[in-house]
């Protein structure tokens, strides 16, 4: 199958190994990867700041990018995903009717990487082995925003050696929220202190999630009380082999 890789920009410039991992994982599992060299940001910071009319070229520019196919286009961050789904409501309220229309239909052919492989490849195990115990973070965009709940556990349930620890308000929100954990920095702060409380609570060797940002954010927290927990996105998890 073919397939479009959106990269996302913190997976591009912050967190390299993702993009690597998550290009690895889609061949791995038989899907021939394609990378559009014109992708540009989502425009997520923008629209979340209320800049939505400064984000419409930029948005434009992605529409159009990935109008070139009609194959799937997945990505491994929820935010950014959920973002371009929403992106004919904005076009919509700027009377950009066929703009809206273009970016609907792109819209659709939008995956988080972990509804990709179990919705679309039908695949649940994709043979990946880690031994150790893992608190599994399930962030806002893919869980609230995306209703991506049972995926990512599926695939990670199925990782050999892997046991997935619960927590106290596993469901809660990291605090990180973008440009949320600038302009409200002191309640973010106390939000993933909370978080990383309940986490280093249940004595994990790994965090794992599906959105780098909210990684960068728990993990940062972590590295800074000096916690030896291994932060990794859910691609680098599945590409894990037996040694």
């Amino acid at each position: 199958m073919n397939v479009n890789f959106y990269v996302t920009c913190i997976a591009d410039v912050v967190k390299a190994g993702v993009a690597k991992n998550t290009v690895l994982l889609l061949e791995k599992l038989g899907c021939q990867v394609i990378f559009l060299e014109k992708q540009s940001c989502c425009g997520q910071p923008a629209l979340n700041s209320g800049y939505t009319k400064q984000a419409l070229p930029g948005m434009k520019n992605l529409v159009e990018t990935f109008e070139v196919n009609d194959y799937p286009i997945v990505a491994p961050a929820g935010s950014c995903v959920s973002a371009i789904k929403h992106y004919a409501e904005y076009f919509e309220q700027f009377g950009e009717l066929q703009w809206a229309k273009r970016a609907e239909k792109v819209a659709k052919r939008f995956y988080d990487l972990t509804d990709f492989i179990v919705n679309v490849l039908g695949i649940t195990d994709v043979g990946a082995s880690l031994p150790g115990k893992a608190v599994y973070h399930p962030s806002c965009s893919l869980f609230r925003k995306l209703g991506i709940v049972n995926e990512p556990l599926t695939l990670l349930k199925n990782v050999k050696g892997l046991e997935l620890l619960p927590i106290k308000n596993q469901q809660t929100c990291c605090g990180f929220g973008g440009t949320f954990s600038v302009k409200m920095a002191e309640i973010s702060g106390e939000m993933v202190t909370e978080k990383v409380d309940h986490i280093v609570e249940v004595e994990p060797d790994y965090l794992i999630g599906a959105d780098v940002s909210c990684l960068l954010n728990i993990g940062g927290r972590l590295s800074r009380e000096g916690k030896n927990i291994k932060v990794m996105h859910i691609a680098e998890v599945l590409m894990q082999e037996e040694k």
